[in-house]
């Protein structure tokens, strides 16, 4: 009788610990980041896995009365990997909302958010189509339209009248070459030539041989910010820099996390984008002080695409009161607005888009570092290449 009530005891006890780890994970919200945290994409995972785990320092893991949770799986940057990874954390880790990567990664993954009806969160791919491949998903980065049309319409107001393109042979160089021609054409310069280069260890000589020989006044280049120093060394070398031809391009060119590495030769290159570490509003100063401690290195745009996607879901869910549905987050997050680091931003409740100002800026040195110096803004700006689409 006395070893029957201890077994009973037991296993009230061990029922009550399962309910009480159940009511736990039904109290937890999930947020399944997948990123590249290794490979030749690992410095843009882990600028925006700092941002997120920032604003989660800052503002506590626990909102609308649930415990908040990030799960980070590395997908390398292969949407493969990606598409197997969350797939895993939505049968496994029963996570709650997706944090999307890179173009390949996030397009991977937009069939599986939409079959699981979970919302998910595009924090660095800067590709358009992305966000249009399902209704559960949002965008809190850039779309490199945005910067690139910006500065179509920028330059042929300012000076530059003959300019040859040289853009990644990837999704996003090839929108970022698409919308700087646009808005370039469409203002009355000439586009000389388009010339891709492969996104996999280009060499630069090729192009930069044609480029000399067609003799514009700029130079339009996207690729990722990595190969920025590689080529701008090799434009030096060619005696290019002396030529009068000048670069300009989208704000990855000139990346704040890889711009103290990329040497001189990249002053008075102009830019055009949403944030730069040298944004002079005091909550951005604040924002990079916090992240300089908490991480020994500088902020960049990546950075706050993860740190903006967390205050979007934690708004959300505060609108939700903790309801994580897929089509209650998504519709509590249609047209919320709010304060950046990187200044004023929205999410357009038609597109699920990012609405935010571009600015122009030149690299400079200031107190020995380079940085990306803001000297005009552009507000309110939408993706082009939708309505582009449109017309």
């Amino acid at each position: 009788m006395q070893r029957r009530s201890v077994l009973k005891g037991m296993a009230a006890t061990a029922m009550a610990g399962l309910a009480a780890r159940r009511a736990a994970a039904q109290d937890t919200v999930k947020i399944g980041m997948c990123l590249a945290l290794t490979g030749g994409f690992q410095t843009v995972g882990r600028q925006c896995l700092a941002g997120a785990k920032l604003y989660l320092a800052r503002n506590g893991d626990e909102v609308a009365g649930r415990k908040i949770e990030l799960v980070v799986k590395d997908d390398r940057g292969i949407g493969d990997v990606a598409r197997r990874l969350v797939q895993e954390m939505i049968v496994n880790d029963r996570i709650n909302i997706v944090g999307a990567g890179i173009t390949p990664s996030a397009l991977a993954i937009t069939s599986l958010v939409t079959e699981a009806k979970i919302p998910g969160v595009v924090m660095i791919s800067g590709t358009s189509i992305v966000v249009d491949r399902s209704p559960y998903l949002v965008r809190t980065g850039f779309t490199l339209g945005q910067s690139s049309g910006v500065l179509g319409s920028w330059a042929v107001k300012n000076g530059h009248k003959r300019v040859v393109t040289l853009a990644s042979d990837w999704a996003p160089g090839v929108e970022a070459e698409t919308a700087f021609k646009d808005s370039f054409v469409r203002g009355g310069g000439e586009i000389i030539e388009s010339l891709r280069v492969p996104l996999s260890n280009p060499d630069f000589s090729p192009f930069l041989q044609k480029a000399h020989d067609l003799a514009p006044d700029t130079l339009f280049i996207s690729f990722p910010g990595q190969q920025a120093g590689a080529f701008t060394k090799q434009f030096a070398e060619r005696g290019l820099d002396r030529s009068g031809i000048r670069i300009i391009g989208p704000g990855d060119l000139t990346d704040d996390d890889e711009l103290p590495n990329q040497g001189d030769v990249m002053i008075g290159v102009i830019t055009a984008h949403h944030y730069s570490t040298a944004h002079p509003s005091a909550m951005n100063k604040d924002y990079v002080a916090a992240f300089k401690a908490a991480n020994g290195f500088r902020p960049n745009f990546i950075s706050v695409g993860g740190y903006d996607a967390m205050h979007l879901i934690y708004q959300a869910l505060k609108k939700t009161s903790g309801d994580t549905g897929g089509d209650a987050l998504i519709a509590a997050m249609k047209g919320m607005a709010w304060e950046s680091p990187r200044g004023p931003m929205s999410i357009d409740p038609d597109t699920r888009d990012v609405i935010q100002n571009e600015y122009i800026r030149k690299v400079e040195k200031v107190n020995g570092e380079l940085f990306n110096i803001e000297f005009a803004t552009i507000e309110n700006v939408k993706d082009p290449i939708r309505g582009m689409k449109k017309v």
